[in-house]
């Protein structure tokens, strides 16, 4: 497992990403968390030994400029720190973010709850369950 280890981290991250997650409860979170782990227990221990220290930098970096570290930031400068990681110049840290990044909206938007929160209704029958019943009438 990637997230015990970081956990309040990685919902600092998470609600920055995706601001509505700061509303999620804690079976929201675990819900959240549950569907990242699943995606994970797939990859290689290396993959998750470099996620891990992925997250556990961003908790740290920001010591070095603001003399706080990641979950003690503002919403503001949080969001500021993540966007200079998306734009770094270096390809690995830009990859290791997009990544994470991916995982986040992962774990939100897969929830059933946050589906139904925007009007997502798939079905297995595709665009014909949404069309309306034609009645025969001549």
């Amino acid at each position: 497992m990637v997230l015990p280890a970081v956990r309040g981290t990685f919902r600092a991250i998470a609600a920055t990403v995706v601001p509505e997650a700061e509303r999620l409860d804690e079976a929201g979170w675990a819900e959240l968390e549950r569907l990242v782990e699943k995606v994970l227990e797939k990859r290689p221990e290396a993959v998750r030994r470099q996620l891990r220290l992925l997250i556990q930098a961003i908790q740290l970096l920001p010591l070095l400029r603001r003399g706080r570290p990641f979950t003690r930031l503002t919403s503001a400068e949080r969001t500021s720190f993540l966007a200079g990681l998306e734009d770094a110049p270096v390809l690995l840290v830009r990859r290791g973010f997009w990544g994470l990044r991916t995982l986040v909206y992962l774990g939100y938007y897969a929830r059933p709850e946050a589906g139904r929160g925007i009007g997502y209704r798939a079905d297995p029958r595709g665009w014909e369950a949404r069309r309306p019943e034609v009645t025969g009438s001549s």
